[in-house]
């Protein structure tokens, strides 16, 4: 790959961008900063250490009593898509869909005047759902989440066979109003996530927002390391092969 051939201070430098902020920068203001003159190999590089973030955190599961529920978050639609009648809600072509699983177990009080929740957030995962059978939620679960959790989720026909994977599932019918209360980490965890994305990147494609969403819970996961995830990350980027490899982005400065 072109972007390997960069020189081992840009990586360094972008390693510490990427972690001495809660919020991120885009590959454009990254190849600003280093002065580079072609956005392509940044753009992969970013990925690259993205890809990495990922494959660091598949390494753990989450476990105790967790939330879990789709997200739908912003993306470019399609090629092969752009010329069909254009859907609303679950099956739009604009809408990419994701599993997102939270830590969330009751609140000891401390922190409940603070941020009047009534539960605490552990770590957290996202994962894009290429469809909404309820054999690929399962799966996902059981890669993500230990068996002997506690999962909590609305009603969906997409979760009937996590009972199947896990120790205790708990679901019922949640009215809007009533999300904050049941499950709100997961919701939480969208609203930032897209808030994210949306402040820092442009036409997102689909095959490439998990890479995001991988940088967005990698962070996440070590929000209390304070100048320890620059070390972490680098130690990381250290141990792992980057499986990334797809180098068209169609000239589009999506991040």
């Amino acid at each position: 790959m072109e972007n390997s051939k960069l020189p081992l201070l840009y990586w360094f430098y972008s390693i510490h961008l990427l972690t001495s902020t809660k919020k991120t920068f885009s590959a454009l203001e990254i190849k600003r900063q280093l002065g580079h003159k072609r956005y392509q190999p940044i753009w992969e590089m970013l990925h690259k250490l993205r890809n990495v973030m990922g494959q660091r955190d598949n390494n753990y599961q989450l476990a105790g009593m967790v939330e879990i529920d789709d997200g739908f978050f912003s993306t470019e639609t399609k090629d092969d898509e752009k010329n069909d009648r254009k859907k609303r809600g679950k099956g739009s072509q604009s809408k990419t869909a994701v599993l997102v699983m939270a830590e969330s177990t009751p609140d000891d009080g401390k922190s409940v005047k603070k941020h009047t929740y009534t539960k605490a957030v552990g770590h957290i995962k996202m994962v894009v759902l290429p469809d909404f059978k309820a054999e690929t939620a399962s799966e996902i679960v059981s890669r993500n989440i230990k068996p002997e959790s506690k999962i909590t989720s609305d009603a969906s026909k997409s979760y009937v066979r996590i009972k199947d994977v896990v120790e205790n599932h708990s679901f019922q019918v949640i009215k809007k109003d009533e999300i904050g209360n049941v499950l709100p980490w997961v919701h939480i965890a969208i609203s930032n996530a897209k808030r994210q994305l949306l402040n820092t990147y442009h036409c997102i494609q689909p095959n490439f927002l998990q890479n995001y969403l991988n940088e967005f819970c990698y962070m996440f996961n070590r929000r209390y390391l304070a100048d320890n995830t620059f070390d972490r990350l680098l130690l990381a980027a250290a141990s792992y092969k980057p499986t990334f490899t797809n180098r068209a982005y169609h000239g589009a400065t999506n991040g």
